[in-house]
């Protein structure tokens, strides 16, 4: 199959706009309405923390299980399918986890979210982009992606002042429902016809599959010094930023009070949509590994801000700001790194799997700063922890020297 034309984006924002959508529900359910989730659970049921956020990363960590395999259902099953399903999956499982009566229902239905997360997230949207977009798929990538954003913009708060007028069930069957039932004929529309399976196109930059490193298996993939010198860097810069993004509430609250907290963490969300936005707008025409290594470093500078001047609440405003430059840059960086390294034909299988280390490293993160939290008595060594992994991860992502015609690294 030829290149993608030069008018990839007019042949292709309808599915940018289904991926957009995708991912308000996938991040706004999944991600941010875990919260949501926990504490309505908590005050129907009495349940303790550490068992419902043990559902939670049950979730998690299955959906990681499945993430390997998403690229390959993309291009087995068609990206409708996928989508569709993930979707559905997503929904269903939130609807369910809302009218639980017994711990093991919430765990049953965590893995039906687990599931639907693996096939609506970052690997599901990035491998059916590939079908569209090769010029401008950073771009693309990074459109779509503010859906994430959006997804705790939106979908988060909705489900708050809904469950506090209807009661939490409806509030999660309106808006999981109404979701789902809007976005499904979405992307049966809008994602048909005119993409190809990664592994069928040819890379726009005129180099030939044969040229970049080829990755056939996954086992191919967990041997490869190539792949584990960008996938190790960003499970270790993602596991940092989860884990404050779950300590920033209670780090925040003592000095800025709760409507100081709430603009801090407004303040982050609207870095993070404009630091993806701009990152996303010229990512394709980037050293992709400078960048990241600029935003680990980023997101590092704003956590020393709030370690070294915690005690000024003007700093931690800035530094949350700071912070949230990052937040969406890391879920995009790995898919171009991928995109402009690997063969078109390992896009889905190196994605997927990069995707689900991180997110199995990360699932253990926010528990390992509470500990630590806990043993000093303070943020104190979670902050620095939090620098040190961004700082390490920017060091090793620059070590590597991409040389083409590499078969596994």
């Amino acid at each position: 199959m030829s290149v993608a034309p030069p008018d990839e984006f007019r042949r292709g924002w309808p599915v940018v706009l289904a991926c957009f959508g995708t991912a308000v529900l996938a991040w706004g359910l999944s991600s941010y309405g875990q919260a949501v989730f926990l504490a309505e659970l908590k005050k129907a049921h009495g349940w303790s923390t550490s068992l419902i956020g043990t559902g939670t990363t049950v979730s998690f960590l299955f959906g990681a299980c499945l993430l390997p395999w998403v690229g390959r259902a993309v291009e087995r099953l068609g990206p409708r399918t996928v989508l569709c399903c993930g979707v559905a999956a997503l929904a269903l499982g939130a609807i369910g986890v809302s009218r639980v009566r017994a711990p093991w229902q919430l765990y049953a239905y965590d893995l039906v979210m687990g599931f639907g997360w693996a096939w609506s997230s970052s690997a599901a949207i990035a491998t059916t982009l590939a079908g569209w977009f090769d010029r401008r798929r950073g771009f693309a990538l990074g459109l779509a992606l503010c859906g994430a954003s959006a997804g705790g913009f939106v979908v988060a708060p909705v489900l708050v002042a809904l469950s506090a007028r209807i009661g939490f069930a409806d509030a999660v069957l309106g808006v999981a429902g109404g979701l789902m039932l809007a976005l499904i004929p979405l992307i049966l529309v809008a994602v048909r016809g005119g993409g190809a399976p990664p592994a069928r196109r040819i890379i726009g930059s005129g180099q030939e599959n044969r040229e970049l490193t080829t990755i056939g298996s996954q086992a191919e993939a967990l041997r490869s010094a190539h792949f584990w010198s960008f996938t190790a860097p960003f499970a270790l810069a993602i596991s940092a930023q989860v884990g404050f993004i779950v300590h920033q509430v209670a780090l925040l609250l003592p000095r800025l009070g709760a409507d100081g907290t709430s603009i801090a963490i407004a303040g982050s969300s609207v870095a993070a949509l404009g630091g993806r936005l701009g990152l996303g707008a010229i990512v394709d025409r980037l050293n992709q590994r400078r960048a990241a290594a600029m935003v680990f470093l980023t997101q590092a500078s704003g956590l020393a801000l709030m370690l070294a001047l915690r005690h000024h609440p003007a700093v931690l405003y800035a530094g949350s700001a700071v912070f949230g430059l990052g937040v969406g840059s890391l879920i995009l960086l790995p898919a171009v790194i991928v995109q402009r390294e690997f063969a078109a034909a390992s896009f889905g299988l190196v994605v997927g799997l990069c995707t689900a280390v991180g997110q199995v490293v990360y699932a253990f993160s926010p528990a390992l700063l509470s500990v630590v939290h806990d043993r000093t008595h303070g943020y104190v060594v979670p902050l620095a922890l939090c620098i040190g992994l961004h700082v390490l991860g920017a060091c090793i992502i620059l070590q590597w020297r991409w040389r083409p015609g590499a078969r596994g690294g």
